[in-house]
């Protein structure tokens, strides 16, 4: 269930990871192109972890992996991946610390979760952002997905309709780019 690169380790949520998962998650900058309402007071981030570290990574449904950087034990966001039954797709979202973005975590966080899943026999991985977000949209860019359209949802917790870009990364070209 862990998942190590070389400086993160990606694992369950703990009860110590309560107060860093609430001030990132109550950060409106790290917020503002996500799903979640916020600030996310202590009471809430201490039930959602309690969720969060009950979940099964191999059952279909949305499991957050704890970003942990290695150096200091610190967590620095999460990423998430919802399995659709079947095990052959699955959907990644990411968070990180504004203090710790622009330092490449997210990539490479996202990158040991892709090369777990597509190890376990995952066919093709896919996510989506806000289309405003062109900071995650290179990044999953970068990783070697590619853009497939754009849609329009409601955004419940936000109460406005957004614009979202869909991106696709298939099994076969996860594999071409890893041989690279």
């Amino acid at each position: 269930m862990q998942i190590e690169t070389s400086r993160l380790r990606l694992r369950r949520f703990l009860p110590c990871d309560i107060p860093d998962f609430a001030a990132y998650r109550s950060d409106g900058e790290v917020a503002r192109y996500q799903n979640w309402d916020f600030p996310l007071p202590l009471a809430s981030a201490r039930r959602l972890v309690g969720e969060y570290s009950r979940r099964d990574p191999a059952r279909p449904g949305w499991f957050p992996y704890a970003i942990e950087l290695k150096e200091d034990a610190s967590l620095i966001g999460d990423v998430a991946v919802n399995r659709h039954p079947g095990g052959l797709k699955a959907e990644l979202g990411f968070s990180i610390a504004r203090e710790r973005q622009g330092c490449g975590y997210a990539s490479e966080a996202v990158r040991g979760v892709l090369g777990e899943l597509f190890t376990q026999g995952l066919r093709t991985a896919v996510a989506e952002c806000d289309v405003r977000n062109t900071r995650s949209a290179r990044l999953l860019e970068h990783l070697g997905f590619t853009y497939v359209r754009q849609h329009s949802v409601f955004v419940r917790e936000k109460r406005e309709r957004t614009q979202l870009s869909e991106f696709a990364l298939p099994a076969e070209r996860w594999a071409v780019l890893k041989g690279q």
